[in-house]
């Protein structure tokens, strides 16, 4: 994986070939001039920042069988190889869950925009990859999403530090997404960082407009490695900044339950045992 990390703009008309050589160089790519709507995108998060300040979010508790609903800082996942939880609570906003009033039309006006968005990424990626991968591929990245249950919009609140945070937690432990892709419109704070191929951290450099899209184990497994994902952690911030909150919402692109990421792995079979091993859901209750 080289240092930097590429800034490319959704209107070049090299756009699909210089998407995937640098998703597959880094991991992550900023995609620049997106048609996302970006008033839309601060909308979303004044509201859902309001819904997690307020007694709302307690009618909504995490639903283990469906994934969805809402997971306090005491509830978050542990990151794979990690025993401290991450220092954030979320939301799991699927297409046909569970949705406070309060947030419902923003939200699903974003959902509906990403979706076609991440259509499209997929597209690039699928056009890149070389003949001997896409012919070992079951079906085409596009396919992988088509009426897939598994798509969702997490919602993160980082709340401030208050200084008696466990020894260890960060925001966010390194990781590497379980899905396909994952869309993420610049958060409302700074600390997303990259590991290099080196061991280096690197700061992800993105603002107002930009999307971060980094490549996820799924995408790694179905292109065997072509596409590797990125470990990337969330940072705890220092001095007044560490006083403040911080939101994020990652887009995750997951595909249909029955889609084979390998001869032997569907992603019903990765998703359980990837969520099983951060804690989200017991084994047994993933359907």
């Amino acid at each position: 994986m080289s240092k930097g990390i590429a800034k490319l703009s959704y209107l070049s008309p090299t756009i699909a070939q210089d998407f995937t050589h640098a998703l597959q160089s880094t991991g992550f790519v900023v995609l620049q001039d997106s048609p996302i709507d970006q008033a839309l995108i601060e909308k979303v998060y004044a509201l859902w920042e309001v819904f997690f300040k307020s007694d709302e979010r307690f009618l909504y508790p995490f639903d283990t069988t469906a994934s969805d609903g809402y997971a306090s800082e005491a509830l978050s996942e542990t990151a794979k190889g990690h025993h401290v939880k991450d220092l954030k609570a979320f939301y799991h906003l699927l297409k046909k869950g569970r949705c406070p009033e309060s947030v419902r039309e923003e939200s699903y006006q974003l959902f509906d925009q990403l979706i076609p968005m991440a259509e499209e990424a997929l597209g690039w990626i699928q056009t890149g990859l070389p003949q001997h991968i896409t012919d070992q591929m079951f079906e085409s990245l596009v396919s992988m999403i088509q009426n897939s249950p598994n798509i969702k919009l997490r919602l993160i609140h980082y709340p401030p530090l208050t200084g008696a945070e466990p020894e260890g937690a960060l925001r966010a432990a390194p990781h590497a997404d379980i899905n396909l892709i994952t869309f993420l419109p610049s958060a409302t704070a700074k600390g997303l960082q990259v590991m290099t191929a080196s061991g280096e951290w690197i700061d992800v450099v993105c603002q107002a407009g930009d999307l971060v899209i980094n490549a996820g184990d799924m995408l790694q497994l179905c292109t065997n490695q072509y596409i590797k994902s990125t470990i990337h952690r969330v940072t705890n911030p220092a001095g007044v900044d560490a006083t403040l909150s911080r939101m994020s919402m990652p887009f995750f692109v997951h595909p249909r339950n029955d889609v084979l990421l390998t001869d032997s792995t569907t992603a019903l079979d990765y998703r359980v045992e990837r969520i099983t091993e951060n804690g989200l859901a017991p084994k047994e209750k993933i359907a």
